[in-house]
């Protein structure tokens, strides 16, 4: 056996699925410690990817090579683009997925990385000397040294599953909690608190009336999330919607004194943005339905997984309000919903790179940070991975900005913000969101993916061919001139005003009402630009949101500016003078690397900021 490794990564879920891809194919000695090897990459709840905010954040991964979007194509069984109608700021790629081949595609390709290796136990206890991390012991009392650990627990630190007025151990339904932990890292220092999650019940697939839902198709002409060879969806399977109604509300409600939630038995948060259904009648008791979603778990599966039923209720409580539900009459359930109760330790503790500020090589992913979903979880560990083979290298760690990436939105709000309930990431988040489009994360982040050697060359030439494609053609929509007598009668087909003088394709593409698709349809365009879509759609959005763009860019680079102004570590806020009380207590307590961090920690204000930037100066 090797017991001496360059990084550990504990747990196999998306974050420490990532973390682990990424350390060892950057070139670190990498060993992953589950406790079951047979779940690597699992899809715990819902078997779906991406979503509003979620699906950039998947594009993000693969742009800067990570994982996440590969197994994800491979495994989908539908695609859908969410919010079409809307601007493009918010179009979001979401997937439905294989839950099966999903996992064993994540286990296909960890396995074909020469430098990971694996291994199946429990973490027990963390090796750590003089505030530094050296290696961790397991169950079995088997000692690994490490340069550099990364936990990625999910919802397996003392967690406890709760079912009705019952609760027994468990990180997942199935399988076992990870203790110990939790315990030693209070005995180091840190803080700690429980966070509360659910899923909902399995169905028989066999059991359900389809005749009477109504069919949810995928995309006509499916996209995918990898900027890489992947193929888009063949064969798309439909899912299904159906709605909760009163009987179903009155049903649900006779089970509510044995409810976790209401009697106090759980003490962490839930989700705010994906409450249980008891939660949603409870907290919207002016609505008397609430939409379902019958999701298959698989292609060669009968199994249902039933989106917006999660649940804590004795199991024959949420039974018989199934069977209240138009189609589900008949129901069969596999297992019910229930709701998990487990630790995570507060991410104001980390630094931008996610290595905890109280021990040195030891960073946090996922869950364990107070998020919600499997693609915060998934960028999380890709950052941690990234940045904990670039700290034993002695090189400096790859932290994104708001203006870069949604993955940054969501570590700088994790660690300046914090989050006393489970984080999920929203488009609203974003200050800068026209920029942070899912159409151009490869445009945003491969050359800094090539740059610290996890995007390979392929990918990077493959950007720099398309930014070159965009420039040449945009000068060509500038170049290209009609007159009154060749457009206009185009023009009021597609009911927009007409011209008098002679008008710029640029100019005309401006226009709400008309795309460059348009022209190509028409054959307006005599072949004078590209005919690659991916790139018509860019030039698309790149003219009719030119101003906004432009707008957002200049305020990104203020905030740039703010980000140089780097802060020691060492610095003693009560010497500055002028600074609030609330500002010098946050300021030492959280120590921000830059003035454009601290600017963003909740309760240092605008004068603040404006005094710490003299004193920075000085």
């Amino acid at each position: 056996m090797n017991n001496e490794y360059d990084v550990i990564v504990v747990g196999a879920g998306h974050a420490g699925c990532e973390a682990a891809a990424a350390a060892a194919n950057l070139g670190s000695k990498t060993l992953m410690i589950t406790m079951n090897m047979g779940v690597i990459g699992q899809m715990s709840c819902n078997p779906a990817m991406g979503g509003i905010a979620k699906g950039q954040i998947v594009r993000e991964i693969d742009a800067l090579g990570g994982l996440s979007g590969i197994v994800s194509d491979k495994s989908t069984i539908q695609f859908r683009m969410l919010n079409l109608s809307k601007g493009p700021a918010v179009w979001s790629p979401r997937t439905q997925n294989d839950r099966w081949q999903f996992s064993q595609e994540w286990r296909t390709q960890l396995e074909s990385i020469p430098n990971l290796d694996f291994w199946q136990d429990m973490v027990a206890e963390l090796l750590v000397k003089d505030n530094i991390i050296c290696g961790v012991v397991t169950a079995m009392g088997i000692t690994f040294n490490a340069k550099a650990v990364v936990l990625t627990n999910g919802t397996f630190l003392n967690g406890l599953i709760h079912v009705g007025d019952k609760n027994y151990s468990g990180g997942r339904v199935g399988e076992k909690a990870a203790t110990g932990i939790t315990e030693q890292l209070v005995s180091l220092g840190f803080e700690t608190g429980r966070m509360k999650t659910g899923t909902p019940p399995r169905l028989d697939g066999r059991s359900i009336n389809y005749k009477v839902l109504e069919p949810q198709y995928g995309d006509e002409t499916p996209n995918k999330f990898s900027y890489t060879d992947t193929s888009p969806a063949q064969n798309q399977l439909p899912c299904y919607i159906t709605y909760t109604n009163t009987d179903v509300h009155e049903t649900l409600k006779t089970g509510f004194d044995k409810s976790p939630m209401y009697s106090g038995t759980i003490k962490g948060l839930g989700p705010r943005y994906c409450p249980s259904i008891e939660d949603k009648i409870n907290r919207f008791s002016e609505r008397d339905r609430h939409q379902l979603f019958i999701e298959p778990e698989s292609r060669n599966t009968i199994e249902i997984y039933l989106n917006g039923f999660s649940s804590s209720l004795p199991e024959d409580v949420q039974y018989k309000a199934l069977r209240k539900i138009v189609g589900l009459e008949n129901v069969k359930m596999f297992r019910p919903g229930y709701a998990i109760e487990y630790d995570y330790f507060p991410p104001t503790q980390l630094n931008m790179s996610l290595e905890t500020k109280l021990v040195r090589g030891l960073y946090f992913a996922g869950q364990i940070n107070g998020t919600t979903g499997y693609e915060e979880a998934a960028c999380q560990g890709l950052m941690a991975g990234i940045n904990a083979h670039l700290k034993i290298n002695h090189k400096e760690s790859l932290i994104l900005s708001r203006a870069e990436a949604y993955i940054g939105v969501l570590i700088d709000d994790l660690v300046n913000k914090g989050t006393d309930e489970p984080y999920r990431m929203f488009t609203s988040r974003a200050e800068y969101r026209i920029l942070l489009r899912q159409d151009n994360a490869d445009l945003r982040l491969t050359e800094k993916g090539y740059q610290i050697g996890l995007a390979d060359k392929k990918r990077y030439d493959r950007v720099l061919e398309k930014k070159k494609e965009i420039e040449i053609n945009l000068k060509k929509l500038k170049e290209i001139k009609y007159s009154a007598e060749d457009i206009n009668a185009f023009l009021e087909k597609h009911n927009t005003a007409s011209i008098r003088e002679k008008t710029t394709l640029h100019q005309l593409c401006k226009r709400p009402d008309i795309s460059i698709h348009d022209f190509v349809k028409e054959g307006l365009l005599n072949e004078k630009i590209t005919e690659d879509n991916e790139i018509i759609e860019q030039l698309d959005i790149l003219v009719k949101y030119e101003t906004y763009i432009e707008k957002e860019e200049k305020s990104a680079e203020r905030i740039h500016l703010q980000e140089a102004y780097l802060i020691d570590k060492e610095t003693d806020y009560t010497l500055i003078h002028g600074l609030s009380t609330e500002a010098k207590e946050k300021l030492k307590k959280l120590k921000p690397d830059t003035l454009g961090q601290a600017s963003r920690i909740s309760g240092v204000s605008p004068s603040d900021v404006s005094i710490l930037m003299i004193y920075l100066r000085r």
